[in-house]
């Protein structure tokens, strides 16, 4: 099968040409499988489509028009309204960030210990050091003072968490800046729970050339370093 190990992609499927030739054509959004509710996601027309083959199936058939370039995804579910981001909650969005960070890494060394794999060694081992914390701050839904008093107090707990997720993100090519395609993959899922995300993410990009620094990104997260 010439199609075996031709990549095309996203929006295109490898097919055999008359000469027997793998060529990428766009999907045909019709012929994606079927998928579950959950599954749905959100283009940025605000129309919801049944999963990302059938938007990227749609976005590569517009190709080399307005819409084609303009279609992306704009996050995981159905459209629904989202909200408009206030000054006062997107001063607020870090603290939440930077608290769900730092247990998303409690819960990846937590697994680890029964069957390893979510972190490396050199991971686990700055992890650890939060983990066996006793002043750590217990995973919950706290106060935005209560946040704020913990970075203040607890600030070294804090710095690992965000410069991990920045390296999580920065992969195609890893150049210590993220692009809106790297930034996609969190932003997409967290859209729906955290409307103030894409605000942050813009304003955090302090010289617009739409890529975050990793300096720019430590700023936004009140890292000093």
């Amino acid at each position: 099968d010439p199609c075996r190990n031709f990549h095309c992609k996203r929006g295109k499927v490898c097919h055999v040409d008359k000469q027997g030739k793998p060529i990428c054509i766009c999907q045909d959004p019709a012929a994606c499988p079927s998928t579950k509710d959950y599954e749905h996601v959100c283009g940025t027309d605000n129309k919801t489509y049944d999963g990302t083959c059938q938007l990227f199936g749609t976005k590569c058939q517009l190709e080399g028009t307005k819409m084609g370039r303009q279609l992306h995804l704009d996050y995981m579910g159905s459209c629904k309204h989202i909200p408009h981001c206030t000054d006062y909650e997107v001063d607020q969005f870090p603290l939440r960030m930077r608290d769900w960070l730092k247990n998303i890494l409690m819960q990846y060394y937590e697994r680890d210990l029964d069957t390893s794999g979510f972190l490396t060694e050199k991971q686990r081992t700055k992890v650890k050091k939060i983990y066996q914390n006793d002043k750590r701050l217990m995973a919950g839904n706290h106060a935005v003072e209560l946040l704020l008093h913990d970075f203040e107090k607890n600030y070294h707990m804090y710095v690992y968490p965000v410069h991990w997720q920045f390296h999580q993100l920065d992969q195609h090519p890893v150049d210590r800046l993220l692009t809106h395609s790297e930034l996609a993959p969190l932003r997409a899922s967290l859209v729906p729970m955290e409307h103030c995300i894409t605000r942050f993410f813009q304003e955090c990009d302090g010289d617009q050339d739409k890529l975050i620094a990793l300096k720019e990104w430590c700023h936004c997260f009140g890292i000093k370093e």
